[in-house]
């Protein structure tokens, strides 16, 4: 079982990054906190102060078109947002 799926890299992550030294990842939905604290510090070698999770669920859209009804879904997902230790920080673009 994969615990870390991919990290979050979008306007808000990659400020929290800069400030707070807080990283986001898309995580495996049946992973708890200790087990994505394991695969963070194994996967990138850093140490963690802590880490705080959300469950996102399934999004249903509707949309009434000229050619009818169109349905969309978007998958639940699970969230980590892994605060590191003072001092230690990940490259998400270093092997670009």
């Amino acid at each position: 079982m994969s615990i870390l799926i991919k990290p979050i890299i979008t306007e808000k992550a990659t400020n929290d990054s800069e400030l707070f030294n807080r990283y986001a990842f898309v995580v495996n939905k049946k992973a708890n906190k200790v087990e994505i604290k394991n695969a963070v510090e194994e996967a990138y070698g850093v140490s963690i102060e802590s880490v705080r999770t959300m469950n996102y669920p399934v999004q249903r859209n509707t949309k009434y078109t000229k050619s009818g009804i169109v349905q969309a879904m978007k998958g639940a997902y699970k969230k980590a947002i892994v605060q590191l230790a003072e001092g230690n920080n990940i490259d998400f673009y270093s092997n670009i």
